[in-house]
């Protein structure tokens, strides 16, 4: 079946006086790319998210990130008091002894010196852990979930656009057949034009055939239909099909641009130029696909 790589799911739980908030976010990508942002209390358990990620979501460009509000207001971040009047008694002095005026706001310049705030990690106990770790897992079925509508959009446009390349090759056929007589007589007139040769009609007749053989295109219709069968079996097929079908694709177009060259023929070249069009979309959407 197809599954798009875009997608996005979100979860929250409360975990004693804190609410956790959890986002993750995939785009297409050719192999796994994780990014995360998770606080500082649940570092260690960073590697055990990336291994849920890439057992669940397998490919794309993926980020997720934890972000950890406090219920009643309480902050695990702040102000380290006794430094700040370190700092400003020591820029005061500074300041006198070398004769420079002092700053007219000060609040802003202290807050940035170093350590000024200060963070206290908290540790997270086993069963806060297996709770964010089962609202993560939510978060994470549920970018799944999204992908798999994602998924069903793009089967119903390659199933629209195999459709319309199948029936463009249909009206091929008659064109085919009105291109080989008109190839013919167009060397039949030609010859007639020039009184002073002689040729062995035998020959010449065994020089058309091989000519006209060579602008046939039963072999290039014949593998086109059974590679847009293919491509179809392959999207409803178990498994992650984005590769394989873009494989697929890469040969639909080599046989459309046969048909192309050989064609010889003004509406015929036509039909190419759109089934070409319908391809190139295919190939689009096909860059999604997980």
């Amino acid at each position: 079946m197809v599954l798009s790589m875009t997608g996005f799911g979100k979860t929250t739980c409360e975990v004693g006086s804190k609410k956790i908030t959890i986002e993750i976010k995939s785009l297409n990508s050719k192999q796994l790319d994780l990014f995360s942002r998770v606080p500082n209390a649940y570092k260690e358990k960073e590697l055990e998210l990336r291994n849920i990620v890439s057992q669940r979501l397998e490919r794309g460009k993926i980020e997720f990130g934890i972000y950890v509000e406090s219920i009643n207001g309480e902050t695990a971040t702040q102000i380290n008091e006794a430094l700040v009047e370190n700092y400003y008694a020591q820029i005061k002095s500074m300041s006198a002894k070398l004769g420079v005026a002092e700053p007219t706001d000060w609040m802003p310049l202290l807050l940035r010196m170093p350590e000024v705030m200060k963070t206290e990690i908290q540790e997270v106990d086993e069963e806060d852990w297996q709770q964010v770790k089962a609202a993560f897992e939510r978060a994470v079925q549920s970018l799944v979930e999204f992908r798999t509508r994602e998924g069903e959009s793009l089967a119903a446009v390659f199933e629209e656009k195999i459709g319309n390349i199948r029936a463009l090759l249909g009206t091929i056929d008659p064109f085919e057949k009105e291109r080989v007589e008109k190839i013919k007589q167009r060397i039949m007139d030609n010859l007639s034009e020039i009184k002073s040769v002689e040729y062995d009609k035998n020959r010449f007749e065994q020089e058309m055939i091989y000519y006209i053989e060579k602008l046939d295109v039963n072999e290039e219709k014949n593998r086109l239909r059974q590679h847009l069968t293919y491509f179809e079996e392959t999207m409803k097929a178990e498994g992650n099909s984005g590769k394989k079908l873009g494989f697929i694709a890469q040969e639909i177009g080599r046989e459309i641009n046969t048909l192309g060259s050989k064609s010889n023929h003004s509406e015929m070249q036509k039909i190419v130029v759109k089934m070409k069009d319908e391809l190139e979309q295919i190939k689009e959407q096909v860059l999604n696909v997980l």
